[in-house]
């Protein structure tokens, strides 16, 4: 019988020390850190990471879970099943989301099942996820048909927002009058049927990177 790897990172120390305990009385299921978010992380190996998805960067962790050449597959533990969180965390990464008010009997189930390469999202939410996600794809199919209509100059405006350049830098980079670059703003919006500097970057950002 192989030994299942775990890590725990989660800020309610009781919790974390609570969920160790129960998960190390199990034969096949060893945990070899249990770790507080502001400690550093030390070399460790495991199959299985059970991250508080309550943290303020759960996503960058999640994100750098995965893409380690040793990638340990990632649980999300939480007090909430927000929709938005979940899709967030699966595009990070993680292969599954659990609340943290569910029995340690179901996160032991999902916990061998995803060692395993199995996924797992509560079943009352995976509509609402796949709603999202479907309209996200809506959105980027309907983004590209909008930047299409962009001139290439007011592309160029678009892709220095999406890089993160405030608008007086907009103008620096492209020798543009800092009014020219607002009149470019107004008419890439226009445009794009958005409200925001932010929406037009959002809606193109993915677009602009390919």
């Amino acid at each position: 019988m192989n030994t299942i790897a775990a890590v725990i990172i989660d800020q309610e120390r009781t919790f974390a020390d609570a969920l160790a305990m129960r998960l190390n009385a199990e034969d096949d299921i060893q945990v070899v850190t249990v770790a507080h978010p502001s400690a550093a992380q030390p070399g460790w190996h495991a199959d299985v990471i059970v991250l508080d998805g309550d943290l303020p960067d759960s996503l960058a962790r999640c994100t750098a879970a995965s893409r380690r050449p040793d990638a340990a597959r990632v649980i999300m533990v939480s007090k909430t099943s927000q929709p938005s969180r979940i899709l967030a965390a699966v595009e990070a990464g993680a292969r599954a989301w659990v609340r943290k008010d569910e029995s340690v009997e179901h996160l032991l189930c999902v916990l061998r099942g995803v060692a395993r390469g199995e996924t797992w999202l509560p079943p009352a939410e995976t509509g609402n996820v796949l709603a999202l996600l479907l309209r996200q794809r809506d959105r980027r199919r309907g983004g590209e048909g909008k930047l299409a209509m962009l001139t290439p100059r007011e592309r160029q405006v678009l892709a220095c927002l999406a890089a993160g350049d405030p608008r007086n830098r907009v103008a620096e980079r492209l020798n543009l009058a800092p009014n020219t670059v607002r009149t470019h703003l107004q008419n890439i919006m226009a445009k794009l049927g958005v409200h925001s500097a932010l929406e037009a970057v959002a809606l193109a950002r993915d677009r602009l990177e390919r």
